[in-house]
């Protein structure tokens, strides 16, 4: 089949492509949902599924049970995002009723994400620049380590940090330019010496290479023309270094994954301001900024009770009362 539908090619492409359409026209970037009903759409190509009226119950059960989704919650957002496209399809009188039979699991007590410590952070930054190049990918270490530098460093989104372009970075000021995000915002990133020095030594590098650092370029591409793609980076991470950090994972704690950087990187924040004497509530909202959320409540799902944030916290209220700790009567 030809592509008609900006890379969807099955039964339901031109109906996923409308739908996709819709729901940006109205400010929804949907970039989540593209990722997942690609996963359909490849599903349906693979069964060679030839028709929209041959999409039944069985088939969408069996594409819900190959992705393997190893919690309630995953499983369920993906099973949502199908229902919503199919719910639609319904509303468009291009079907009658829905096919889609399944039942959402049942969600326990969710899972804190896993936090990756400092010394973990590193380990995973030098089996990056580790990575061998190959004939689609030069300088593949170098740039995989500044990207994830960069999730870990700064706390940003994987699509934040895939988007970013040259124009985008300002080193004499160590300022990023983050446009654009999920929410339709734009935000400035300050950041360090030492992010800024590996930022130098990976633009020399690429500079070296013939790859231009122009304005209008992106920071990260194979092909100097479109930007690595944010389940490459997403693969890479889940299927090649991971594997290679042998992480532990305690009880309770929901696997690590990518996003978890970005969870790590605001729980290291609060330690560092209880740490530091700041009271966390007055730095809050200045997070909220920084990760780019709407709203300080989105923030708060990022901090993760550990044992250290625990023990900074009970020293910090033992400094406003003193004589509760030593026998004091007032």
């Amino acid at each position: 089949m030809t592509n008609l539908w900006n890379g969807f090619h099955s039964a339901l492409a031109p109906h996923i492509e409308q739908y996709l359409q819709t729901k940006r026209a109205m400010g929804c970037k949907f970039e989540c949902e593209d990722r997942q009903l690609r996963l359909l759409d490849q599903f349906l190509q693979e069964r060679r599924v030839s028709s929209i009226e041959a999409i039944n119950a069985r088939c969408l059960q069996q594409f819900l049970d190959s992705r393997q989704r190893t919690n309630a919650r995953s499983y369920n957002d993906l099973l949502g995002n199908v229902r919503r496209l199919l719910d639609w399809i319904v509303s468009q009188q291009i079907l009658a009723v829905s096919p889609l039979k399944a039942d959402a699991q049942r969600e326990t007590a969710r899972e804190i994400p896993f936090l990756f410590s400092p010394e973990v952070i590193k380990r995973l930054l030098v089996l990056a620049k580790a990575l061998p190049d190959n004939p689609r990918a030069q300088l593949r270490g170098v740039t995989y380590e500044m990207i994830f530098a960069l999730l870990a460093g700064l706390g940003l989104r994987v699509s934040e940090v895939a988007r970013l372009q040259w124009s985008h970075l300002d080193l004499e000021r160590e300022v990023l330019e983050i446009s654009n995000t999920k929410f339709g915002k734009d935000r400035l990133i300050p950041f360090g010496p030492k992010l800024a020095a590996r930022l130098y030594s990976y633009q020399a590098q690429r500079e070296k290479q013939g790859s231009p650092c122009a304005s209008a370029r992106y920071l990260f591409s194979w092909n100097d023309r479109t930007p690595i793609s944010t389940n490459s980076i997403r693969n890479t991470f889940r299927n090649i270094l991971l594997p290679q950090l042998a992480l532990a994972v305690p009880p309770g704690v929901f696997g690590p994954h990518v996003h978890g950087l970005r969870h790590s990187f605001a729980v290291r924040m609060l330690l560092n301001w209880y740490r530091q004497g700041i009271p966390p509530a007055d730095r809050l909202h200045h997070l909220s900024t920084f990760l780019g959320h709407s709203n300080p409540t989105s923030t708060a799902v990022y901090l993760t009770i550990t044992d250290e944030l625990l023990e900074a916290a009970n020293q910090r209220f033992e400094s406003f009362a003193p004589a509760l700790f030593h026998g004091g009567t007032r």
